[in-house]
């Protein structure tokens, strides 16, 4: 597989695991919900990582990577930084927390930011004056 072909890979499953949010959503399914917008953002971020010759070996070392190469140098707005941090945070805390249960009104909000961030991510990659 090619580098190209990866990255078009890496996008491809944010897109999928997008529109699984949204199906999870429609029936009411949050915290599963929850992880498919961080994963849609993860993926993403991944091939922004990829494009640009960055290795992150754990989920934290992907936001770590993504916050000082792309957040911190302006690149991609710090807000995509907190966002993807605080996804990060809820599906820990959907997968793995006790007798927690997100709801519509936590849920619902993200999905605008993380079409955004992924958009964003899409545009940075296609860029010509990428790094």
């Amino acid at each position: 597989m090619t580098k190209e072909n990866y990255i078009n890979y890496r996008l491809g499953r944010a897109y999928e695991a997008f529109e699984d949010a949204r199906l999870l959503a429609e029936n009411d399914r949050w915290n599963t919900a929850i992880n498919r917008l961080y994963y849609a953002s993860f993926y993403s971020i991944i091939a922004l990582l990829i494009k640009n010759g960055i290795e992150a070996q754990t989920h934290n070392g992907v936001r770590t990577q993504f916050g000082l190469q792309f957040v911190k140098t302006g690149i991609i707005d710090k807000k995509f930084g907190k966002l993807f941090s605080k996804l990060f945070d809820y599906r820990l805390k959907g997968d793995y927390g006790d007798l927690f249960d997100f709801d519509k009104d936590i849920v619902l909000p993200l999905f605008n930011e993380v079409e955004l961030l992924i958009n964003t991510i899409k545009a940075e990659i296609s860029a010509p004056t990428n790094r």
